[in-house]
Parts: C-alpha cells; sequence; structure tokens
C-alpha cells in the first residue's frame, strides 16, 4: 500500500513536471535564443513573492543580452514572450512595422460581456474597432478644446492652492500625500472637464466621485491575481477575462453621465448655450450623430476619465519628489516661471514658453514612466534579423514585451540614469530626437500613441506652476530615497509612497 501511495505521488509530480514545462523548448525550435526559465516562474523569480517589482527582472535580462542580440525568448511562467533588447526593433514595433503589431496584449483579455467599459477604450480595442474608436475620440482631444476648458484648469489650481495652504495651518508632520493631491488635483479637472461636474476632490468628507474612482484603481491585486494566473495557464486567458471597471463602479459613473447628459440637453432646450465647448459637448455632437446611448456616451467619456486620473496623477506625483530632491532644479524652475505669470495666474499660450518646466517633465516621465512596459500582440507574422544570432519569424499571436524602463534607465543612452537631470531635455526636439531613437517612449509612439498626451501635459504643468511659484517644496522623511517601485501596482509607484513637507513662499 505505501509503494502504491508512494508511487502515485512520485507519477502525480512527474505528471504536473511535465505539465508546467511542456512548452519551455518554445523559443528553442524558433531558434530564438534566451535564459532558461524556472519551474512555475519562467523568468520572473519574484511573481509570486512580489519581493521586488517585475520589471526589474526584465532588466536583469535585458543587461545580459542587449550587445548580442535585437529580442530574446523569455517566459511568463509558461506563456511564451519576445522580449525586445534593441530600443531600434523596439521602434520598428512601435512604428514602421506597426502593421504587424498593431494590438496591444490586454485586448484578448477583455471582452464587452465582462467590461463594456474599458473594452471599448482605445487601448483595450483591436483592429478595425481600435481604427474607429480612435477616429471618433482624437477630435475632443485637439489644442483647440484643451484651451477651451483652460479656464477649469486655473480654477482647479486655486483649489489646489487653497487645500494646500490647509494642510499647512493644520501642520501635520507626516507630510502631505503626494499621489493623494494629485489625484484629487486631476478628478477634479476631468470631472469638470468631461462632465461638466464637480468631484468635490479637495473636499474633507468623502465624496462620491472620489470614492468611486479610488475603488477604480485601488485594485492592483486583482490584476497580479489574474496575470498570474493566465501565464501559468495561459490557456485561461480564452475562458477568464479581466474585469478593469468593477460593476458598482460602472452604474456610478453610467447614472452620473446621464445627469450630467441631461443636465445639459436641459440647458440647451431652454436656450442657454452653454459657456464652453468641452469634452461633453463634443461628446454629445458625436451621441447625437451615432445614436449612442447612455452607456455608449459613458464609455467614449471613460476614455477621457480613464486616460486622465491615474497616469497624469502619477507623472505629477513623481515631479514633485524630484523637484522636492532636487532644490537646485525647483529654484531654477521657479524663478522660470515667475517671469511668466500675469497676475499670478499663466496663460494657457505661455505654457509652451517653459522650457525647463517642459525638461522636468519629460526627465520624471524617463525615471517614472506610467507604464514601464508595452505588451503588444504580433498581428502579422514578421520575420526579423536578430544582431549576432539568425533570424527568426515572429508569429501571429505572439506577446511581444517593449521594455521602455529599461532603455530609459541605460546608462548608454541617459549617463547618471538615476539621477534627475532636466538638463537632458534642454537641446531643441530632445525629447522627439531621444523617441526616434527608441529610447524614450513616456507616452508610447506610433499610431497608437497615448491621445490624451496634450492634455496630461497641460494638466501637469497648470498644476506645477501654480504649487512652485506658491510653495516650496520638501520631501518628508517618511519618503524612501532611492527610486525602487512599488512591486505590487500595475501603475509605476515609489515603493512606500511620496510623502512632502510644503511651505508658502
Amino acid at each position: 500500500m505505501i509503494l502504491i501511495t508512494l508511487t502515485l505521488g512520485l507519477l502525480t509530480v512527474w505528471l504536473m513536471y511535465v505539465v508546467f514545462t511542456w512548452n519551455y523548448d518554445h523559443w528553442r525550435k524558433r531558434r530564438v535564443p534566451g535564459p532558461k526559465p524556472r519551474l512555475l516562474v519562467g523568468n520572473y523569480p519574484n511573481m509570486f513573492t512580489m519581493k521586488r517589482h517585475a520589471i526589474y527582472d526584465i532588466d536583469d535580462i535585458y543587461r545580459q543580452y542587449k550587445h548580442k542580440y535585437d529580442a530574446v525568448g523569455i517566459f511568463g511562467s509558461r506563456a511564451p514572450q519576445l522580449l525586445v533588447v534593441n530600443p531600434e526593433l523596439a521602434r520598428r514595433v512601435f512604428v514602421s512595422n506597426f502593421k504587424n503589431f498593431h494590438d496591444n496584449e490586454l485586448a484578448k483579455n477583455i471582452d464587452e460581456k465582462t467590461d463594456y467599459i474599458f473594452a471599448n477604450n482605445p487601448f483595450s480595442l483591436a483592429g478595425e474597432k481600435w481604427k474607429s474608436r480612435r477616429a471618433d475620440v482624437t477630435p475632443g482631444l485637439t489644442m483647440g478644446r484643451i484651451k477651451t476648458v483652460y479656464p477649469v484648469t486655473n480654477k482647479v489650481c486655486q483649489s489646489l492652492s487653497e487645500w494646500v495652504e490647509k494642510q499647512i495651518r493644520l501642520g501635520s508632520t507626516g507630510g502631505v500625500n503626494a499621489k493623494h493631491m494629485s489625484l484629487c488635483f486631476t478628478s477634479e479637472m476631468v470631472t469638470d472637464c468631461v462632465l461638466g461636474l464637480s468631484a468635490e476632490s479637495f473636499s474633507d468628507k468623502p465624496t462620491p466621485i472620489m470614492s468611486h474612482i479610488k475603488d477604480l484603481f485601488n485594485q492592483p491585486w486583482t490584476f497580479v491575481l489574474f496575470f498570474v494566473l493566465t501565464s501559468t495557464f495561459p490557456s485561461l486567458s480564452h475562458l477568464i477575462k479581466l474585469r478593469f471597471v468593477p460593476p458598482k463602479v460602472e452604474k456610478f459613473f453610467i447614472d452620473l453621465m446621464g445627469s450630467a447628459v441631461e443636465a445639459r440637453r436641459s440647458q440647451l432646450a431652454n436656450g442657454k448655450q452653454f459657456e464652453r465647448s468641452d469634452f461633453l459637448d463634443y461628446i454629445l455632437q458625436l451621441g447625437e450623430k451615432r445614436s449612442l446611448d447612455n452607456r455608449q456616451l459613458l464609455a467614449y467619456s471613460m476614455t477621457f476619465l480613464l486616460d486622465g486620473f491615474e497616469t497624469t496623477a502619477t507623472v505629477l506625483a513623481h515631479l514633485l519628489l524630484n523637484l522636492g530632491r532636487n532644490g537646485d532644479a525647483q529654484e531654477r524652475l521657479r524663478e522660470e516661471i515667475s517671469g511668466h505669470l500675469q497676475d499670478g495666474v499663466i496663460a494657457f499660450d505661455r505654457l509652451n514658453d517653459l522650457p525647463y518646466l517642459d525638461a522636468c517633465v519629460q526627465e520624471t516621465i524617463r525615471l517614472f514612466p506610467p507604464a514601464f512596459m508595452s505588451n503588444k500582440l504580433c498581428t502579422e507574422s514578421i520575420e526579423i534579423p536578430n544582431k549576432d544570432g539568425p533570424s527568426f519569424v515572429v508569429e501571429k499571436g505572439t506577446t511581444v514585451v517593449v521594455p521602455h524602463y529599461c532603455f530609459m534607465v541605460d546608462e548608454e543612452f541617459f549617463p547618471d540614469p538615476q539621477s534627475f537631470l532636466p538638463d537632458r531635455f534642454m537641446e531643441p526636439d530632445a525629447a522627439k530626437t531621444f523617441r526616434e531613437r527608441g529610447v524614450f517612449m513616456g507616452f508610447g509612439d506610433g499610431p497608437r500613441v497615448c491621445i490624451g498626451m496634450r492634455f496630461a501635459t497641460v494638466q501637469i504643468k497648470a498644476a506645477i506652476v501654480e504649487l512652485i511659484s506658491k510653495f516650496n517644496v520638501k520631501i518628508n522623511a517618511k519618503t524612501r530615497k532611492d527610486n525602487k517601485y512599488d512591486p505590487v501596482q500595475i501603475i509605476t509607484s515609489l515603493h512606500g509612497g511620496i510623502w512632502l513637507d510644503l511651505e508658502k513662499l
């Protein structure tokens, strides 16, 4: 009996080993070099322990192979992935060979039945649906429309200053949570610009809009568990679909959208012309043209909302971190800003006359890119050369990982890469030059470059002008001194949070 039990146990272990390693020869068969995967975790040794961020595992592989090959084969647990280690190839994936890598991998993990709202976001859409939706949304984010809603920006900046002054009066020794402050700012901005409503973000009490925004983005373990499961059992990706927008959040915003639409239509019916041509105005025009119901209108609106909340707040918070750590840079920026203020406010057209501010934004995105890597899906097979190795075919359906972080902290491209040095971007068109080399893709590149890039940049710059012109930013002792990322967060975040001490000038 003991022998039978032992035999069955060994057989079970052997079968499990076979199941978990059966496709580990995937890349060898295709003559693609790469590191040997480990049982269960593949080439992500911290997948289950979460002791450090996954991008650091990728960076180790990148540094091992970057001088030998253009791309190497790796595994996310059992799921094969092609890791790009040459920025020139990365540029090809996004631009010149775009038709071969048209879609984001996330598209295969989202469907309308599970998550109607996020499934209709341009980031998640694939093929012709993406092309059509992007064509619909892009005109709503022109510089002309962004300029039209700029008075909202000034109003929210004033609210931000008043909130900071209140925190200073309260005299908390624990510092101000930069991410919370930044999210309050972006939530108020985006909600007003998109829905024409106030989120009451700077209120002392929890508000419905802010509570649901936090529910939307405060679910990192949901995504971690999903990606661990689908990496370990790739076939599950066809059965389990990811829900980014929780049901109660979707219902809340559908109702909110209905109220906003009804209020705007009522206003127009009474002969009152709204004083600005904002994003909601554009969405309503689009709705009339496309005969969209409230749920469909919300799907369009959430494109603006989702793209404007978290990622913009992340860049703003980390820019304040960098300025707080670098007093000389902060003072230099303050001097640049002071020469362009009129009655304490900066005009929309003057935001582009602040080259050092722009350099600070770009350098922050380099150090703390909201999207540290992109997972693209090969949509049409293509043969690519591989430097010292043989050329090979990237097959349709292959996941291609482009590790932006690795390029942006590589000392060969950016000397002293962990230091905040805005002068890297002070040369004319520096960001464009770095992007064309494939080493700087803070907002992506090519036809799928972030459509909210300009709106996000205006928000960030306006908030920084407001804060730096009125307050001195210092780092609270609770904030870590290095740039280590939080291993759990999907959006790049400094581990332990960013805590600031703010002083009125």
